[in-house]
């Protein structure tokens, strides 16, 4: 890989993780167009990730501080129980992580076939979302949370959309569309820097492993983590004005084309 795949590829992934139309798709689709190495796309798609990550931190700053504020202080309040929430939501995925690992980071070397069939689950998701036409006046509960939960770790298959899939789930149960989103933002911060911190402590950035130079990586992740920052800002917009219909035709669409390619 080189600068100018990491950089276009950083962009990608910063649009498409906060637009429901699955990032890790995108980065399958587009790393088979630039000729990627199935090892190179796994370690750019964690770097990627945790950039996406970073600037989630970034725009939702505010929130962030103010869910630290509640843990240190040690009394059950508002704050802590988003966090008891957000906690709640992470253990489907985490159980994922720590018993099929192998098996998820397998499916990312099985071709467009599966990318595109997921991204056409995708666009049902989100054309049920749309249907629906929820105007949900509550707050995520902790039956909602753990829902939601379930709804992410589905998102592990290659061109499902995480964000389509928790949104979706979130609006489904009837909650506020600002609320849900906020929420999908939120939860992925935790599990994907465990996923980048784990990889690390591995050795799995190493040139000799992933076989991308640092500086390869740092342009992705500048790139990645700038382009999140506004895609993060747009998707909450978006979800409050209930535009979904709109991501549910280009996943129809990328799913077709990704199928053809596959």
């Amino acid at each position: 890989m080189d600068w100018l795949q990491a950089l276009v590829l950083g962009i990608i992934q910063g649009i498409t993780e906060f637009l429901p139309v699955s990032s890790s798709g995108h980065l399958q689709i587009f790393g088979a167009l630039f000729g990627v190495e199935a090892n190179e796309n796994l370690t750019f798609a964690i770097t990627v990730h945790a950039a996406t990550v970073c600037s989630t931190i970034v725009v939702l700053w505010r929130e962030v501080t103010l869910l630290c504020r509640g843990c240190w202080r040690f009394t059950y309040g508002a704050e802590m129980a988003y966090v008891l929430k957000i906690v709640l939501s992470m253990i489907p995925v985490a159980i994922v992580g720590l018993f099929f690992k192998e098996q998820v980071e397998a499916l990312f070397t099985t071709g467009l076939t599966l990318v595109g069939s997921m991204l056409l689950l995708t666009a049902v998701l989100l054309t049920c979302a749309y249907r629906a036409r929820q105007r949900g006046e509550k707050e995520v509960s902790y039956r909602d949370a753990f829902i939601i939960g379930l709804a992410q770790a589905c998102a592990v298959l290659p061109g499902l959309s995480r964000s389509g899939a928790t949104i979706t789930a979130g609006l489904l149960l009837g909650n506020k569309k600002e609320a849900v989103a906020k929420f999908s933002f939120l939860m992925v911060l935790i599990p994907i820097l465990g996923e980048a911190l784990l990889d690390l402590l591995k050795g799995g950035f190493s040139v000799s492993v992933s076989g991308i130079s640092p500086v390869v990586l740092l342009i992705g992740f500048a790139s990645a983590f700038v382009s999140g920052a506004v895609a993060c800002r747009w998707m909450i917009g978006i979800v409050k004005r209930g535009k979904l219909i709109w991501f549910a035709l280009y996943c129809a669409l990328a799913g077709i084309l990704s199928i053809v390619l596959g």
